[in-house]
């Protein structure tokens, strides 16, 4: 697939688990952030073909940085990874430009999810 990817997950271990299964599935994982602001520096600065965001982040939440790198380039392809999945949640990610939002650690569709994305 040769895909560049942004993990954004304040958990080192979550960042590590989700590294490991995009390297099997054929993603190049280039960057990792550990909160909203790095993930937003980072993503302006590489442009990555794809952004996994995790939603409660230190620093700047998922969904206002969702809404800056959606500002900064509108046909960024953000998938949010999220423990917190409450319906409201995932109605306000897609209607900010989130292209899907998993639940975690439920991963099992990730893989499908990114490569039908391209």
């Amino acid at each position: 697939m040769d895909k560049s990817v942004l993990i954004a997950d304040d958990s080192s271990f979550m960042r590590k688990w989700l590294k490991d299964m995009l390297d099997k599935g054929g993603f190049y994982v280039i960057l990792e952030a550990h909160d909203g602001q790095d993930a937003i520096q980072k993503y302006k600065a590489f442009s990555p073909d794809i952004l996994l965001l995790d939603l409660t982040m230190p620093k700047v939440n998922g969904l206002d940085v969702l809404k800056e790198i959606r500002d900064y380039d509108s046909s960024a392809n953000v998938i949010i990874c999220s423990a917190m999945g409450q319906k409201y949640l995932i109605k306000e990610a897609l209607h900010c430009g989130a292209k899907d939002f998993v639940i975690k650690p439920y991963f099992n569709n990730l893989l499908t999810i990114l490569k039908n994305m391209f």
